[in-house]
């Protein structure tokens, strides 16, 4: 039997580390998220997460589904992380947690805040 696994002192909830600085985890990830995008993350969470407090479209659909085929979700951008998006509707009280896999596109009723920073610099500008 390979004792590697059992001999490993690494647990879930420690950092890891990438070089000399910690990868935020549960424990050490920042509050403010606004202030603090990591390059690491998807371009859309990026933007969804600059843009928190906004009225949404959020336009999905779900091939396999006769009655959910295609579906809109309108609401509030209260979360979004890799892989989803929390919205609340304000006029139904509902909230919902979307997937990303299923989203097509997502409408913005107001100009959308962007991340300047993750765009790729274009040397004929320089």
């Amino acid at each position: 039997m390979n004792n590697s696994y059992l001999n490993n002192t690494v647990f879930p909830g420690k950092p890891i580390y990438s070089g000399n600085i910690p990868t935020p985890n549960q424990t050490t990830a920042p509050t403010n998220m606004q202030e603090y995008i990591p390059n690491e993350q998807s371009y859309i969470e990026n933007i969804l997460r600059v843009n928190k407090g906004k009225r949404v479209s959020v336009y999905q659909s779900f091939a396999d589904s006769g009655e959910w085929k295609d579906r809109i979700f309108t609401g509030i951008i209260e979360q979004s992380g890799r892989d989803h998006i929390i919205l609340s509707d304000p006029t139904t009280g509902n909230w919902y947690l979307l997937l990303m896999i299923y989203v097509n596109f997502i409408k913005f009723d107001e100009e959308i805040n962007t991340v300047e920073q993750f765009y790729p610099s274009n040397p004929s500008n320089s």
